[in-house]
């Protein structure tokens, strides 16, 4: 595992998962009332959407270390423990000419700490609803298994 923040340069990155789906993390977290914490990128790709925070599974990781460092990372947040729910593809990003994701998706169960957004995303808010303008491949997961009403 590398010590670096981003193991890949943009122009590697692109070559690689170009050719090969990216496995990704998506992180679930809830309050006490059921809501989920979702954040608005303000990067491409997808800027502007209310998403789940995520981010790409490194050489060598494990899922739950994965879940850990990008928790920390958009968060602020420390997980002691998640549990796999189960997964979301990415159509959308394939069909627009982006990579082709595979997110395993973790619902956070036990951490420390008060989420806030990094500089990765404009704004962080809690729905019961599906908010407009959510990451097209996230909102069927969200909705068909029941964490958000549409």
């Amino acid at each position: 595992m590398t010590n670096h923040q981003y193991p890949l340069v943009k122009k590697e990155f692109d070559d690689i998962y170009s050719k090969v789906p990216r496995l990704t993390v998506e992180i679930i977290l809830r309050n006490k009332g059921g809501e989920v914490y979702m954040t608005k990128r303000a990067i491409e790709p997808c800027k502007g959407q209310w998403h789940l925070p995520g981010g790409t599974v490194y050489f060598g990781e494990s899922l739950l270390e994965a879940v850990r460092r990008v928790a920390l990372r958009e968060l602020g947040i420390k997980v002691q423990n998640a549990t796999n729910t189960g997964y979301i593809e990415y159509p959308s990003h394939y069909l627009n000419g982006l990579d082709s994701p595979v997110g395993i998706v973790f619902e956070v169960t036990s951490y420390t700490g008060e989420p806030k957004v990094d500089d990765e995303a404009i704004a962080g808010n809690w729905f019961s609803e599906l908010p407009a303008n959510t990451h097209a491949d996230q909102d069927t997961f969200l909705i068909q298994n029941d964490y958000l009403t549409n």
